[in-house]
Protein backbone atom coordinates (compact mmCIF):
# COMPACT_ATOMS: atom_id res chain seq x y z
CA UNK A 1 0.00 0.00 0.00
CA UNK A 2 1.20 3.39 -0.33
CA UNK A 3 2.25 5.41 2.39
CA UNK A 4 -0.23 8.16 3.41
CA UNK A 5 0.92 11.01 5.86
CA UNK A 6 -0.89 13.88 7.18
CA UNK A 7 1.12 16.82 8.08
CA UNK A 8 -0.50 19.47 9.53
CA UNK A 9 0.11 23.23 9.18
CA UNK A 10 -1.30 26.59 9.96
CA UNK A 11 -4.65 27.13 11.65
CA UNK A 12 -6.20 24.31 9.78
CA UNK A 13 -4.64 22.96 6.47
CA UNK A 14 -3.19 19.60 5.56
CA UNK A 15 0.03 18.56 3.34
CA UNK A 16 0.15 15.18 2.39
CA UNK A 17 3.12 13.01 2.12
CA UNK A 18 3.42 10.11 -0.39
CA UNK A 19 5.58 6.98 -0.07
CA UNK A 20 6.24 4.27 -2.28
CA UNK A 21 8.50 1.70 -0.39
CA UNK A 22 9.38 -0.09 -3.67
CA UNK A 23 10.31 2.65 -6.21
CA UNK A 24 11.65 5.16 -2.58
CA UNK A 25 9.48 7.75 -4.77
CA UNK A 26 7.90 10.45 -2.51
CA UNK A 27 4.94 13.11 -3.23
CA UNK A 28 3.67 15.78 -1.55
CA UNK A 29 0.35 17.30 -2.33
CA UNK A 30 -0.13 20.97 -1.55
CA UNK A 31 2.69 22.16 0.91
CA UNK A 32 1.74 25.24 2.22
CA UNK A 33 5.04 25.37 4.12
CA UNK A 34 8.43 23.79 3.43
CA UNK A 35 10.30 23.23 7.11
CA UNK A 36 7.14 20.74 8.29
CA UNK A 37 7.82 18.76 4.81
CA UNK A 38 11.64 18.60 5.11
CA UNK A 39 11.50 17.51 8.44
CA UNK A 40 9.35 14.80 7.69
CA UNK A 41 11.19 13.86 4.75
CA UNK A 42 14.50 13.90 7.10
CA UNK A 43 12.70 11.82 9.73
CA UNK A 44 11.99 9.34 7.11
CA UNK A 45 15.10 9.05 5.27
CA UNK A 46 12.96 9.86 1.92
CA UNK A 47 14.17 12.04 -0.65
CA UNK A 48 11.31 14.45 -2.83
CA UNK A 49 10.28 13.44 -6.31
CA UNK A 50 7.43 15.73 -6.63
CA UNK A 51 5.01 18.26 -5.57
CA UNK A 52 1.35 17.48 -6.48
CA UNK A 53 -0.73 20.99 -6.95
CA UNK A 54 -4.75 21.14 -6.39
CA UNK A 55 -4.78 24.83 -7.26
CA UNK A 56 -3.20 27.82 -7.60
CA UNK A 57 -3.92 29.16 -3.91
CA UNK A 58 -0.94 30.22 -1.75
CA UNK A 59 -1.63 27.89 1.42
CA UNK A 60 -1.05 25.05 -1.56
CA UNK A 61 1.73 26.36 -3.42
CA UNK A 62 3.55 28.52 -0.73
CA UNK A 63 6.92 26.10 -0.31
CA UNK A 64 7.13 24.69 -4.24
CA UNK A 65 10.06 26.88 -5.10
CA UNK A 66 11.91 26.44 -1.80
CA UNK A 67 11.34 22.58 -1.67
CA UNK A 68 12.01 22.39 -5.76
CA UNK A 69 15.55 24.36 -4.72
CA UNK A 70 16.60 22.55 -2.15
CA UNK A 71 15.32 18.70 -3.24
CA UNK A 72 15.33 19.54 -7.14
CA UNK A 73 11.66 17.70 -7.29
CA UNK A 74 9.62 18.43 -10.17
CA UNK A 75 5.95 19.84 -9.50
CA UNK A 76 2.95 18.18 -11.49
CA UNK A 77 -0.24 21.08 -11.67
CA UNK A 78 -3.04 22.05 -13.78
CA UNK A 79 -1.24 23.25 -17.31
CA UNK A 80 -4.39 25.77 -17.21
CA UNK A 81 -3.15 27.37 -14.02
CA UNK A 82 0.79 27.58 -15.47
CA UNK A 83 0.96 31.57 -14.91
CA UNK A 84 -0.07 31.37 -11.12
CA UNK A 85 1.52 28.59 -9.97
CA UNK A 86 4.88 28.84 -9.17
CA UNK A 87 7.79 26.30 -10.30
CA UNK A 88 5.51 23.90 -12.49
CA UNK A 89 7.61 21.68 -14.28
CA UNK A 90 4.75 19.37 -15.90
CA UNK A 91 1.28 20.14 -17.05
CA UNK A 92 -1.75 17.83 -16.13
CA UNK A 93 -5.26 18.06 -17.62
CA UNK A 94 -8.18 15.66 -17.21
CA UNK A 95 -7.41 12.29 -17.49
CA UNK A 96 -3.85 12.35 -17.24
CA UNK A 97 -1.95 10.16 -15.02
CA UNK A 98 0.54 10.25 -12.69
CA UNK A 99 2.75 7.58 -11.74
CA UNK A 100 4.51 7.40 -7.83
CA UNK A 101 6.21 3.95 -8.67
CA UNK A 102 3.67 1.48 -9.28
CA UNK A 103 0.75 3.87 -7.65
CA UNK A 104 -1.08 5.51 -10.14
CA UNK A 105 -2.99 9.29 -9.82
CA UNK A 106 -5.47 9.56 -11.84
CA UNK A 107 -6.28 13.72 -12.81
CA UNK A 108 -9.62 14.83 -12.76
CA UNK A 109 -10.24 18.78 -13.15
CA UNK A 110 -12.90 19.89 -10.96
CA UNK A 111 -13.59 23.28 -11.51
CA UNK A 112 -15.48 25.76 -9.07
CA UNK A 113 -13.24 26.40 -6.11
CA UNK A 114 -11.13 28.11 -8.62
CA UNK A 115 -11.23 27.42 -12.75
CA UNK A 116 -8.08 25.50 -12.86
CA UNK A 117 -8.75 23.23 -10.17
CA UNK A 118 -7.49 19.99 -10.13
CA UNK A 119 -7.61 16.27 -8.17
CA UNK A 120 -5.87 13.49 -7.64
CA UNK A 121 -7.57 10.06 -7.44
CA UNK A 122 -5.51 7.01 -6.75
CA UNK A 123 -8.36 3.94 -7.84
CA UNK A 124 -6.23 1.02 -6.41
CA UNK A 125 -4.74 2.79 -3.07
CA UNK A 126 -8.54 4.00 -2.64
CA UNK A 127 -7.07 7.52 -2.03
CA UNK A 128 -8.47 10.89 -3.17
CA UNK A 129 -6.56 14.29 -2.92
CA UNK A 130 -9.27 16.33 -3.54
CA UNK A 131 -7.63 19.98 -2.42
CA UNK A 132 -10.57 22.42 -1.96
CA UNK A 133 -13.56 20.73 -4.11
CA UNK A 134 -14.73 18.04 -1.35
CA UNK A 135 -14.18 18.60 2.44
CA UNK A 136 -15.79 16.37 5.03
CA UNK A 137 -19.69 17.42 5.35
CA UNK A 138 -18.46 20.26 3.06
CA UNK A 139 -17.52 22.09 -0.27
CA UNK A 140 -15.09 24.92 -1.39
CA UNK A 141 -16.42 28.26 -1.72
CA UNK A 142 -16.91 29.30 -5.16
CA UNK A 143 -14.40 32.26 -6.03
CA UNK A 144 -13.59 31.81 -9.74
CA UNK A 145 -16.40 28.99 -10.90
CA UNK A 146 -20.07 28.66 -11.54
CA UNK A 147 -22.62 27.19 -8.95
CA UNK A 148 -23.29 24.56 -12.38
CA UNK A 149 -19.80 24.10 -12.45
CA UNK A 150 -18.97 23.12 -8.85
CA UNK A 151 -22.16 20.74 -9.20
CA UNK A 152 -20.89 18.92 -11.67
CA UNK A 153 -17.41 18.54 -10.21
CA UNK A 154 -19.14 17.35 -6.89
CA UNK A 155 -21.07 15.11 -9.10
CA UNK A 156 -18.09 13.01 -9.85
CA UNK A 157 -16.72 12.55 -7.25
CA UNK A 158 -19.79 11.27 -5.37
CA UNK A 159 -19.36 8.73 -8.61
CA UNK A 160 -16.20 7.31 -7.11
CA UNK A 161 -16.27 3.80 -5.07
CA UNK A 162 -18.03 4.23 -1.79
CA UNK A 163 -14.67 2.59 -0.14
CA UNK A 164 -12.47 5.93 -1.62
CA UNK A 165 -11.24 8.09 1.06
CA UNK A 166 -11.39 11.13 1.11
CA UNK A 167 -8.26 13.55 1.71
CA UNK A 168 -8.89 16.81 1.96
CA UNK A 169 -6.72 19.89 2.67
CA UNK A 170 -8.58 22.04 5.77
CA UNK A 171 -9.74 21.01 8.94
CA UNK A 172 -13.43 22.28 8.22
CA UNK A 173 -15.36 19.24 9.65
CA UNK A 174 -16.93 20.64 12.85
CA UNK A 175 -18.52 23.91 11.29
CA UNK A 176 -19.67 21.71 8.19
CA UNK A 177 -20.97 19.39 10.87
CA UNK A 178 -22.73 22.28 12.20
CA UNK A 179 -24.02 23.98 9.13
CA UNK A 180 -25.07 20.48 7.41
CA UNK A 181 -27.26 19.79 10.50
CA UNK A 182 -29.08 23.10 9.97
CA UNK A 183 -30.24 22.23 6.94
CA UNK A 184 -30.61 18.93 7.47
CA UNK A 185 -31.44 17.96 11.50
CA UNK A 186 -33.41 14.91 10.63
CA UNK A 187 -30.64 13.41 9.24
CA UNK A 188 -29.84 10.33 11.74
CA UNK A 189 -26.60 9.40 10.30
CA UNK A 190 -25.46 13.45 10.38
CA UNK A 191 -26.45 13.20 14.22
CA UNK A 192 -24.21 10.65 15.03
CA UNK A 193 -21.34 12.09 12.70
CA UNK A 194 -21.52 15.87 14.52
CA UNK A 195 -21.20 13.84 17.84
CA UNK A 196 -18.21 11.41 16.70
CA UNK A 197 -16.26 14.93 14.84
CA UNK A 198 -16.85 17.18 18.38
CA UNK A 199 -15.16 14.15 20.21
CA UNK A 200 -12.76 13.83 18.10
CA UNK A 201 -11.70 18.22 17.96
CA UNK A 202 -12.03 17.96 21.74
CA UNK A 203 -9.18 15.47 21.44
CA UNK A 204 -7.58 17.28 18.55
CA UNK A 205 -7.42 14.57 16.74
CA UNK A 206 -8.25 14.95 12.97
CA UNK A 207 -11.25 14.12 11.32
CA UNK A 208 -9.96 13.61 7.62
CA UNK A 209 -9.98 11.02 5.96
CA UNK A 210 -13.74 10.69 5.59
CA UNK A 211 -15.06 8.38 2.67
CA UNK A 212 -17.22 8.77 -0.36
CA UNK A 213 -19.76 6.48 1.34
CA UNK A 214 -19.91 8.62 4.70
CA UNK A 215 -19.72 11.81 2.34
CA UNK A 216 -22.95 10.38 0.82
CA UNK A 217 -25.05 9.81 4.05
CA UNK A 218 -23.91 13.26 5.18
CA UNK A 219 -22.59 16.02 2.83
CA UNK A 220 -25.52 18.66 2.16
CA UNK A 221 -23.36 19.21 -1.15
CA UNK A 222 -23.79 15.33 -2.30
CA UNK A 223 -27.43 15.25 -1.16
CA UNK A 224 -29.50 18.07 -3.13
CA UNK A 225 -31.77 15.47 -3.96
CA UNK A 226 -32.77 14.89 0.25
CA UNK A 227 -36.39 16.53 0.34
CA UNK A 228 -35.74 17.64 4.06
CA UNK A 229 -32.96 19.93 2.54
CA UNK A 230 -35.03 21.17 -0.43
CA UNK A 231 -37.39 22.17 2.04
CA UNK A 232 -35.40 23.94 4.23
CA UNK A 233 -34.42 26.46 1.46
CA UNK A 234 -38.06 26.48 -0.33
CA UNK A 235 -37.48 24.39 -3.23
CA UNK A 236 -39.15 21.39 -3.52
CA UNK A 237 -38.89 19.46 -6.82
CA UNK A 238 -36.12 22.80 -7.90
CA UNK A 239 -33.20 21.61 -10.49
CA UNK A 240 -30.27 19.96 -8.71
CA UNK A 241 -27.75 23.13 -9.43
CA UNK A 242 -30.21 25.33 -8.41
CA UNK A 243 -30.42 23.59 -4.79
CA UNK A 244 -26.84 23.36 -4.60
CA UNK A 245 -25.93 27.20 -5.94
CA UNK A 246 -28.97 28.35 -3.09
CA UNK A 247 -27.28 26.07 -0.44
CA UNK A 248 -24.01 27.27 -1.37
CA UNK A 249 -24.73 30.59 -0.84
CA UNK A 250 -26.59 29.83 2.67
CA UNK A 251 -23.28 28.03 3.57
CA UNK A 252 -21.42 31.65 2.65
CA UNK A 253 -23.56 33.26 4.86
CA UNK A 254 -23.52 30.93 7.96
Amino acid sequence: MLDIIQIPVLNDNYIYMLHDSVSLETAVIDPALEQPVLDVLAEKGWQLSFILNTHHHWDHVGANLALKQQTGCKIFAAASDRERIPGIDVGVEQGDVICLGEHQAQVVETPGHTSGHVVYYFAEDQALFCGDTLFVMGCGRLFEGTPQQMYASLQTLKALPPSIRVYCTHEYTLANATFALSVEPDNIFLQRKLLTVTQLRAANIATVPSTIAEEIATNPFFRVDSISIQKELGLVGAEPDVVFAALRRRKDDY
